[in-house]
């Protein structure tokens, strides 16, 4: 017989949209949620493990559409080569274990994690939420994963050998092979830069990159295997240009105005707007190392966030949550959620860090809210997040932790961490 845990006393967010509700039970039934409601309606089966949630919101895992685990320093690209190989393996296994210790049961990768890790998680040598990777991202050559210096020739190389190497192509021809390459390679859905961004250093931030039919034939590719394109753009004539070619998501999309917003909608588009990194790398950026022609990049980008999530939520887009940090600021995902918050309401944003997203990834059938049948990845948090979104931040108020109905934080937990804080 599967076993059973009853979770009792708790209140409710089903992460549906609807008002949080308790005293409360759930119960879980092997790897997935038997029954959920209100106490005096739900049995509790004799043989179940059962905690006392009183002063606990129970809410679907976290999902993080927007990761690069594989940035264990804030100056974006070369700063994790100072570290051996084994070195450098062990930071990012950590950061990975952390971002479920932190209440995120799964994460969309948006370029750079190599796939190796996906495999040794699935082997047990640590812990971590579900990964969605994207290996390498596409740029075309001086785009924004093109980091080479205006003096430095030949092809671009990795940040790390542990890297995925850059997916530096141009034109249709060999977007096409490298596409094929990160679906060979592991790629869950394939990233595209589709304009300029902060951290490269040759490109602007305001202009579109790839023609329609580049990012088309990377579209092509990924539908083919039934997977989808994210694409990095800030400029209404990317996100265009995007929209033309049957992208899935636009990520970041700042600039965004009415009439790309309009065609997003009207294409069935998600978007992903990142205000924690802009906010974050404001606050710490120069004293991280980050290079000032980037520091000034990302001011003005800063400056343009709330406005293109403002845009997006008047016209009705379907708006998916990211963090986009990394390095020493990667503890601080919860963030994204309290800055959304603060546009759209708390109830929203913590609805699209649960059932948007995973609506977006494809799981919306079984993961993103609570209901009978789902898979069960939830958390317990101390408090009500409706009510003070920002204890998501706080690791502690994270009290409990379910991945697939195994508990891996918490009381009596005995599914313990490899690599330690």
């Amino acid at each position: 017989m599967a076993e059973r845990i009853g979770l009792v006393n708790a209140t409710i967010f089903d992460g549906t949209g609807r008002d949080p509700y308790g005293p409360a039970t759930l119960v879980i039934e092997g790897n997935r949620i038997m029954s959920v409601g209100p106490t005096s309606q739900i049995s509790v089966p004799r043989e179940a493990q059962v905690f006392d949630m009183s002063g606990h919101t129970l809410m679907p895992g976290l999902i993080d559409a927007h990761t690069h685990l594989h940035l264990i320093e804030a100056t974006f690209w070369g700063g994790s080569s100072q570290f051996p190989g084994a070195t450098y393996a062990y930071l990012v296994a950590r950061n990975i274990e952390r971002t479920l210790l932190h209440g995120f049961t799964t994460i969309r990768d948006a370029g750079g994690l190599d796939p190796s890790f996906k495999v040794a998680k699935a082997r047990g040598l640590f812990k971590g939420p579900r990964m969605y990777i994207s290996c390498s991202s596409l740029s075309q050559t001086g785009g924004h994963s093109d980091f080479r210096n205006r003096h430095q020739r030949g092809c671009p190389a990795a940040g790390h050998p542990l890297e995925p190497p850059p997916g530096v192509c141009d034109g249709v021809d060999q977007v096409r092979q490298v596409a094929r390459e990160q679906l060979r390679s592991g790629a869950d859905q394939i990233k595209v830069m589709a304009g300029g961004g902060a951290a490269s250093p040759t490109d602007l931030l305001d202009t579109p990159q790839f023609t329609v039919e580049e990012i088309a034939a990377a579209v092509y590719e990924a539908r083919a295997v039934n997977k989808s394109v994210m694409a990095h753009v800030y400029v209404p004539e990317g996100i265009k240009n995007c929209a033309k070619a049957g992208v899935h998501s636009i990520e970041h999309g700042n600039f965004i105005d009415e009439e790309s917003a309009f065609i997003m909608k009207e294409q069935g588009m998600y978007l992903v707007p990142t205000l924690s990194a802009y906010e974050l790398l404001s606050r710490y950026g120069r004293g991280q190392g980050v290079p000032e022609p980037t520091m000034e990049k990302l001011e003005v980008a800063k400056g343009a966030a709330e406005q293109g999530l403002e845009i997006g939520l008047a016209t009705g887009l379907r708006i998916g949550s990211g963090s986009d940090i990394y390095g020493p600021n990667g503890d601080m995902k919860g963030l994204e959620i309290a800055l959304k918050a603060s546009v759209m309401g708390s109830t929203n944003a913590l609805v699209s860090a649960t059932r948007t997203n995973a609506e977006m990834i494809g799981m919306g059938d079984e993961l993103g809210t609570l209901e009978p049948g789902k898979l069960a990845d939830l958390i317990a948090v101390h408090g009500d997040p409706v009510t003070d979104v920002s204890i998501l931040q706080d690791e502690q108020r994270i009290s409990m932790v379910f991945l697939d109905g195994q508990q891996v934080k918490g009381p009596g937990c005995n599914w313990s961490f490899a690599l330690g804080d």
